[in-house]
């Protein structure tokens, strides 16, 4: 499964240089994130409830192209790794007008609970989260 989620860039994501801010691309990582979870049923939210958290341990953002103020950005976000206790997303940010791609990336991270230990994913998170996995494409 891809989850495609739209994005404006604003005057606030970008840099004097009038391009998206370096460290702002893990913040659309996360924006699209998000938004898949939600769509497959699973709010951060209802895990946090749940004790369960899932902190980012390791991300990777290269960076292709320039996204500027008022560019129409289309967030790509799949999973491409459920483990016994962690789960890794990978990202495409493309130029929703030219199609152009400007970023990929990815975001691993571990399930814990409140004292930061690993917890295995839960069956009845992973009944929901096993059919939306699909392959790694490389980075």
């Amino acid at each position: 499964m891809i989850h495609e989620l739209d994005f404006r860039v604003s005057y606030a994501d970008t840099d004097k240089m009038g391009v998206v801010y370096y460290a702002n691309y893990l913040v659309l990582f996360e924006r699209g994130r998000t938004e898949m979870m939600r769509e497959l049923g699973l709010r951060y939210r209802d895990l946090e409830e749940k004790n369960i958290f899932l902190p980012v341990m390791d991300a990777r953002v290269t960076y292709l192209a320039p996204a500027h103020y008022d560019d129409l950005l289309k967030i790509r976000t799949s999973i491409s790794d459920l483990g016994r206790a962690s789960m890794t997303f990978d990202y495409e940010l493309v130029n929703a007008e030219t199609g152009k791609i400007m970023a990929r990336g990815y975001t691993k991270h571990p399930f814990v609970n409140k004292a930061w230990k690993p917890v295995a994913v839960p069956p009845e998170v992973k009944a929901i989260l096993l059919p939306a996995v699909r392959p790694s494409q490389s980075q």
